[in-house]
This record gives structure tokens, C-alpha cells and sequence, in this order.
């Protein structure tokens, strides 16, 4: 079989011995930073049994840990591999057009000897459209049972390794396993993508960094994922040594979807308190800004197949069973608990909880029974063998203190039992109890609901009519992620006992109207929310994510698992020095607009005083007859006057151009001279009782402005307080000549009309009116206040207020989405770009004076 994969065909196209008067597959675009690729315009023809085959069919590419398959070896050493259609993987196949052709990727659930992958992983493609990935048993033990199951999987559900007893503490051998294993993983996919109309579905916590291993090998990726267990409270995350790698590489993805909207949320706060970023909700669609990119939030719950449970009732081994059950425990009212073996299902809690209605309630003794199924635990270790035995111990107990010889209250069935026996078992029971304390979702509920529907065979068994209601009585533990979606079941905290026994209590008073309703209620939610209902709503929302894809231009930085994607617009690119520094040696007349802060000093420095070395270059400049240069800060002007003092020519805009000075010997002007500031006042006390209540928190008073700051308070509740602050002021100022606006950590409340926008329009107006109109134009800045300094220039230029169109460098710094142009990397290539053309400057100063040949300066801009 040849392979299609993404680094096969580019290593073929970096080969010698490549044929190309054969006609060629479709290739996929290959993304290269920066860039916008398209389609090659090759023929295509298709390979048998390739997963690459060149078509318009639509195709999903579905990830998980393992493969939807039952895998058995016969006595002959000959594989035989089946279809398992309960595998919520292959149901969603039903969401799906019958055109789509799935692909899926995983492990098999058994080892393959090496001498065998190669034939099991053809037939495994040929036949189940499966591309298995064989990890090394070595691997797959660290990988799965060792940072999946002992770290992960605790973490997720609040469980946190407190002492060396009670959990695995962090090994980073194992998270490098992890690392491996997603990588492995990766590749696989990569052979299955063939074009960039593929969508790319990952699977749970197994696979969390694989969207940072796809996204760095297609930039532009069709790339959804699904986490079907909890998400911690960011006070639980953040414990997670490697916290930060993690959610990067969730943000990777286009889509993330969750169980409930608590998940959700615990996931935002992680992205805010950890990285500092920023989300909002638009249209109902919860979208996080994550370095131009926009990564969607889907919240929805799992369904259940409502075709497949109701094939599996009609069997008649199923109708036999329920015969069967019902008989058996005829006159009784038969609760059922289904559970995986693990710590977090709260079976012992159950029990306790039986326990104390029977205590309570001697008139229940001898009509109550509790049949609770066991799964297979899915890991090992000494928490599930605890469980275990504690599980036994108590229903012994509860047996022998309320059984008799021909009574039970409890039934524990603790090995596997066919599907169709447990499906029996939902038909005939009068209530289902689920009491996890914490678990992702748990479709138990709904296969239980489906199952109390019936259907004609099984009410021809029992002798009833078929236009019959039906009923069902469902007990559900608050912390499980169905449990929002059932409003009619008796909702529980899971740890207290006296609640699980009333709910059981109440469950047994309850008239056969009561749990008629409730049965009506979530069989209509239960069915009109399949699995192929989910299925649909996320591949609609994920194609709904990427339809910005190649509208922008993209490029790839960081290292490792701190790799990330920075979409922009197509225009936005890289200043070149000798573009502009041969664009300045050519104009006439130059205007120059500097922010300070993050542009000509770092963000992160300590001392924010200008250098020797700024100094001298902005003297440089100022030097120059045909340069303005100025100054745009929102400092005040007594420390920007005190700075900048051996600056004699340069001009200065402070307060973000409240107040401006055109040099060294010029007064300051100010836009409003006779501006009322009685509002401060009014606006101060405000802000000092939100400084008191919020640690943290400091106010910035300025001339022109006041400024409440919480950059240094709790991050969720210096949110909280600067949207009610912004509301509040908003309420007290509004007869007043102000604005109160939301920044980056601060709330600023300043007079209509200030910006730099503006103050950039007067300073270029003002120099037209003198005469000296420019044709070079640059403006350089980093935060939000200087996308207004960009946006005026831009509006500027682009209209008839210049005789002629003036060369217009508006730089932003670093790459971020911005209205700007350019950018450049960081504050140290400013000072670089700003020296160069100083020199050129200098060079020309002498020039006139005969010092220099004109030549020279031309060799220095070369």
C-alpha cells in the first residue's frame, strides 16, 4: 500500500527521482509561513485502498485512543476483527451524510507482534476504514496506564495526590511518554489527511496535545476536539505541573467541546488566570482570541443511539430476560445501579445510602431490591481494589442485617454480562440510581430512559396494553454531566448519605402520573438528543470555526509544546529596514509618531527612563530639518518633560494627546483648555471604595484622567469588579464631558474626545498648514490606544486631505491582529530601525557640510 501521508508526499517532492509526466493525487495545501497557498492544478486519479483517495466526497478523520472494534486471535494464530456498533465512535457515524466517508484513527485494544502490523493495519484500512497505531507495549503502559490513568484521569475529577497514599505523584517520565504516544498518534493522522476539506475530530484527555502536533504540520487544519470527562476547577487545574503545555495545546484545535457548561467555564478561567486571555460570547457562540485566532466553544452533552437500544429490545433473548427479571423479582420494586469498578462511581455511597432507608424504613424491608451491575474496572491499582472490597463488604453487610433466605436487598452482579442482559435489566427495573461523585457524563440515564419506552413485544410479554404509559424513576447524582439535562430526576449530593436515602425513599412514594410525567419529560429530550444529534451540531459548528481559515495569513512561532499559529490579515507583514530606510532617504518631508511604553522601552523594564543610547537617537533625528518627530504616550507630562529634557526639538503628546508640545521651548497646549474636571470628583470616591474591596487594586490620578488599575488583583474578581466599576461610573458620569472605557487591567475615565488618533490628525493638520505637508509617514506602537494613531493615518492617506499620497509606515510590535501594516519582532528592532535611519540622517547633515560624499550615504542606506 503506498502511503499518502503529508511528510511522504514532501519528502517525494524534495526527491530526484519523482516522475512528474504522471498525473498526480490532489495534493494537500502545504501551509508555509507566512503565505497563502493555492489549490495545484494537478489531475487526479484514486488508489484502491489508499485513505488518501482524491475525491469530493466529505471526509471526517475521528481520533480516539482506541479503535471502535472487537479484536480476537483464534487457536490458528489468525486475527478476526468485527465492527462494535455499542462503541459511542461508531454510532456518531449516523450524524453524518451517508456520503461522508469516516476514517478512523487509535489503538487496537490487543498487542500485535511487529511481524504482523503491516498485514493487520492493510485489512484493518481495506475493511474498517481504520488506520490503527501500534505503541509499543512499553509505551502504551506509561502512556495509558501510567500518565492517563494515574495523573490525568484523578486530576480531572478533583483528586489530587496529596500524599504518597492517597495518589501518584507527578513523574515526568511518564508525561513525556504522553508526549510520544501524541506524536505517534499524530503521524498516523497525517497519513490519513489528504486534502484540507478533512476534518480532523480528537477524543478526550488521552489526546490533548495532539492539536499542537497537527497544527504545526498543517497550519490551516480543519481540527476539532471533544473532552469527555471533566474539566477541573482552575484551583485544581493549576496543580497540574504541566497546566500550561496542555491548554496550549487545546487552543491548537478550532473547536472544543464540552459535557456542561461548569466544564466550560472551568476551562475559560484556566485560559484567564494561566494565560491571560481573553473570551466573549457573540451571537451565542463562545469564541477565546487566542493570537488572532478565534478557538469556538461547543457545550453538549453526549446522546445515546435510540435505534440501537431499540433493535437490541426487540431481540428475543432481550423480551425473554425481561420475562425473566420481572419474575424474579415480582412484588418488589427494583432499583438498578450500573457502574464502572473505579473510586469516583460511589457505589459504597449508594449502598450506605440503602442502608439508611432500610434503617429508616422497616416497611421497605422485604419490597426493596437493589441490583447493581459491576462493570470491569478499565484501570488497576490499590484505589480500585479498595473499592472493590469496600463495595462487597457493604452489600454483606446490608444482605445479612435485612436478608433472609429468600430476600436480598442487595444484588451484586460483579462480572460481565452480555449488552442485551443489561439492556433486560433497564426494561424491567422501577428506578435507576447513578451516584457518581464526579464523572464526565454518563449515559446510564438515557439507556435507561430509551429502555422504559418498550415496545410491542415486550408489552405483549407482560400481558399489557400497547397503548400503555409508560413510567421511569431516575435518582441522579448532581455531579455527574448529565445530570443538567434531566430535570425531572431526583437530583443528589452523592456524599450525603441522608440525601441519597430520601431521594430512594421518594422514589418509592411516588403515584404512577408522577412517573408517567417524568418518564414523558426525558424521553422526548433523550430522543431528539441523539448521538447523531451531537454528532451533526459539532461537525456544523466545527465547519462553522474554519471558515475564516483562508481569509488570513499565517504564521507558526514557538518551540515544542509552545507552538501556536498567529493568523492575520493577508496585508500584514514584516517591516523591511531597506525598504524603509530607502523610503526615508528619498522623502522630503517626514513625520514620525513613537509610542513609548512596550515600543521604545520594554514592558517588563524596571527602569522606564529612557537610555543614553534613545536619547542620542532621537536627537538624531530631531536634528534633521525635513523630520517631526513626536513623542505619544498616555504618561504624564511632568515625567515625560523630565525625561526627555536633553530632547530640545523633540515634540511630545502626553495623556495620550490631552496635552501636546511641539519642542523643548514650546508651552504645552492642551485640547481642552477650558475643560471643567469637577467630574473627578465625583468619579474618585467611586473608584476608592472599589480600591478597598478589591486587593490588589490602585488608582492612577493624572491631570486629564483617572485610572483604576488591577493588574496585581485575584484575575476572576478583579474582572468581576472592573465590569461593575465600568457600570457604575458609567451611571454616575453620564451628564459629565467623559468617557469611561475598559483597558487592559485598567478602568480610565478621560475627557470625549482624547486619543492618539486625534492627537495625530491635529499634529499632521497643523503641518500642512505651515507647509510642510508630509510624504513619509511612520507611526510605531504596541497596545490598543496606538490602533488608533494606525487607523487615523490609514484614514488620512486613503483620502484627499495630502496633495499627493504620502509613504505611510504604520508598525505594530510584535505579531498580533492589528490595523496596521507592518510590524516588527520587539522593542530592540525599533531602536535598530530608528538607529538606521538616524545614521542616514547624520550622514546627510554632513553632507552639507562637505564632511561626506553623497556616495557614502548612499553605501550606508545599502
Amino acid at each position: 500500500m503506498v502511503s499518502k501521508s503529508y511528510s511522504n508526499l514532501f519528502e517525494m517532492s524534495c526527491g530526484d527521482g519523482v516522475d512528474f509526466r504522471q498525473p498526480f493525487k490532489s495534493l494537500p495545501r502545504v501551509v508555509t509561513s507566512p503565505g497563502i497557498i493555492s489549490d495545484p492544478d494537478w489531475d487526479t486519479r484514486s488508489d484502491g485502498d489508499s485513505v488518501g483517495s482524491a475525491s469530493s466526497v466529505e471526509r471526517k478523520i475521528i481520533v480516539a485512543n482506541f479503535l471502535p472494534l472487537n479484536c480476537t486471535k483464534d487457536e490458528a494464530g489468525q486475527w478476526s476483527f468485527s465492527r462494535d456498533d455499542d462503541a459511542l465512535l461508531m454510532q456518531l457515524k449516523d450524524g453524518f451524510s451517508n456520503e461522508t466517508d469516516v476514517i478512523y484513527v487509535g489503538s487496537l485494544k490487543v498487542q500485535v507482534d511487529p511481524s504482523e502490523q503491516d498485514q493487520v493495519a492493510q485489512k484493518l484500512l481495506r475493511d474498517y476504514r481504520c488506520i490503527p497505531t501500534f505503541l509499543p507495549p512499553d509505551l502504551q503502559q506509561q502512556f495509558y496506564h501510567g500518565f492517563c490513568k494515574q495523573q490525568l484521569w484523578p486530576l480531572f475529577h478533583y483528586m489530587l495526590p496529596i500524599c504518597l497514599d492517597k495518589g501518584e505523584l507527578f513523574d515526568r517520565s511518564l508525561f513525556q511518554a504522553y508526549v510520544r504516544a501524541n506524536k505517534l498518534f499524530a503521524d498516523k493522522v497525517m497519513e490519513a489527511i489528504n486534502t484540507d476539506d478533512d476534518h480532523v475530530w480528537v477524543h478526550d484527555y488521552h489526546l490533548m496535545l495532539l492539536p499542537t502536533f497537527l497544527r504545526k504540520r498543517l497550519h490551516r487544519i480543519k481540527l476539532g476536539f471533544f473532552l469527555h470527562s471533566p474539566f477541573p476547577s482552575s484551583e485544581i487545574y493549576r496543580s497540574l505541573p504541566v497546566r500550561d503545555e496542555i491548554l496550549k495545546s487545546l487552543l491548537n484545535a478550532d473547536l472544543i467541546g464540552f459535557q456542561t457548561f461548569d466544564y466550560a467555564r472551568h476551562f475559560l478561567s484556566c485560559c484567564s488566570r494561566l494565560l491571560g486571555l481573553h473570551y466573549e460570547s457573540k451571537r451565542g457562540y463562545i469564541g477565546i482570541d487566542y493570537f488572532g485566532r478565534t478557538v469556538s466553544l461547543k457545550i453538549l452533552s453526549v446522546g445515546v443511539h435510540v435505534g440501537r437500544l431499540e433493535s437490541i429490545l426487540k431481540l428475543h433473548a432481550t423480551v425473554k430476560k425481561v420475562q425473566e427479571i420481572e419474575q424474579r423479582y415480582k412484588g418488589k420494586m427494583l432499583m438498578l445501579g450500573v457502574d464502572d469498578m473505579d473510586i469516583f462511581k460511589g457505589i459504597s455511597l449508594k449502598l450506605l445510602g440503602l442502608e439508611l432507608l432500610l434503617d429508616r424504613n422497616p416497611k421497605l424491608r422485604g419490597k426493596v431490591v437493589l441490583v447493581q451491575i459491576v462493570n470491569p474496572a478499565r484501570s488497576t491499582g490499590k484505589d480500585v481494589e479498595e473499592a472493590i472490597t469496600e463495595s462487597v463488604s457493604v452489600a454483606e453487610r446490608i444482605n445479612l442485617k435485612y436478608g433472609s433466605v429468600d430476600y436480598k436487598p442487595v444484588v451484586l452482579i460483579d462480572h460481565s454480562i452480555p449488552f442485551y442482559e443489561k439492556i433486560a435489566f433497564y426494561a424491567a427495573s422501577d428506578c435507576c440510581i447513578v451516584n457518581a461523585v464526579r464523572d464526565g457524563m454518563n449515559l446510564v440515564p438515557y439507556e435507561y430512559t430509551v429502555c422504559r419506552q418498550g415496545n410491542e413485544e415486550i408489552d405483549n410479554a407482560r400481558g399489557s396494553d400497547t397503548n400503555c404509559h409508560h413510567t421511569s424513576t431516575l435518582i441522579v447524582s448532581e455531579f455527574v454531566g448529565c445530570s443538567p439535562s434531566l430535570s425531572g430526576a431526583f437530583r443528589v449530593n452523592p456524599w450525603s448519605v441522608d440525601d441519597v436515602a430520601d431521594a430512594l425513599h421518594h422514589a418509592t412514594d411516588l403515584t404512577e402520573s408522577e412517573k408517567r410525567l417524568r418518564h414523558e419529560k426525558h424521553y422526548r429530550y433523550v430522543r431528539s438528543h441523539s448521538v447523531a444529534y451531537w454528532a451533526h451540531s459539532f461537525a456544523q459548528d466545527l465547519e462553522r470555526a474554519c471558515k475564516d481559515h483562508y481569509s488570513r495569513r499565517c504564521w507558526a512561532i514557538g518551540f515544542g509544546l509552545n507552538f501556536r499559529v498567529i493568523a492575520l490579515s493577508p496585508g500584514f507583514r514584516k517591516l523591511s529596514l531597506e525598504h524603509f530606510a530607502s523610503s526615508y532617504n528619498k522623502a522630503t518631508r517626514r513625520a514620525i509618531f513613537l509610542d513609548y511604553d512596550g515600543t521604545l522601552v520594554p514592558q517588563s523594564s524596571i527602569n522606564k527612563a529612557p537610555s543614553d543610547e534613545l536619547i542620542t537617537i532621537l536627537n538624531s533625528l530631531c536634528d534633521d530639518p525635513k523630520n517631526d518627530v513626536f513623542i505619544v504616550s498616555g504618561r504624564a507630562r511632568s515625567l515625560l518633560d523630565e525625561w526627555f529634557a536633553p530632547c530640545q526639538k523633540l515634540g511630545i503628546a502626553a495623556e495620550h494627546g490631552y496635552f501636546v508640545r511641539w519642542n523643548k521651548a514650546a508651552e504645552w497646549e492642551s485640547s481642552y483648555p477650558n475643560h471643567d474636571f469637577e467630574w473627578k470628583h465625583i468619579a474618585e470616591p467611586v473608584m476608592q471604595v472599589y480600591t478597598e474591596t478589591t486587593d490588589g487594586s490602585s488608582i492612577e490620578p493624572k491631570e486629564s484622567a483617572l485610572v483604576w488599575h488591577y493588574l496585581d488583583a485575584d484575575h476572576d474578581f478583579g474582572s468581576c469588579q472592573a465590569k461593575e466599576l465600568l457600570g457604575h461610573l458609567e451611571r454616575v458620569l453620564s451628564n459629565e464631558p467623559v468617557v469611561v472605557k475598559c483597558g487592559h487591567y485598567i478602568v480610565e475615565v478621560k475627557p470625549q474626545g482624547v486619543s492618539k488618533g486625534l492627537v495625530v490628525d491635529k499634529v499632521i493638520h497643523r503641518l500642512m498648514n505651515n507647509g510642510k505637508t508630509p510624504d513619509f509617514v511612520v507611526c510605531i506602537g504596541n497596545d490598543q490606544s496606538d490602533e488608533d494613531m494606525f487607523k487615523s493615518i490609514d484614514s488620512m492617506a486613503s483620502s484627499s486631505a495630502f496633495p499627493a499620497v504620502p509613504e505611510v509606515f504604520a508598525c505594530s510590535v510584535g505579531q498580533k491582529p492589528s490595523k496596521a501594516k507592518y510590524y516588527v519582532n520587539n522593542v530592540g528592532e525599533v531602536v535598530r530601525l530608528l538607529k538606521n535611519v538616524a545614521g542616514i540622517s547624520s550622514h546627510r547633515e554632513a553632507v552639507s557640510h562637505g564632511r561626506v560624499t553623497f556616495r557614502d550615504v548612499m553605501d550606508y542606506v545599502d
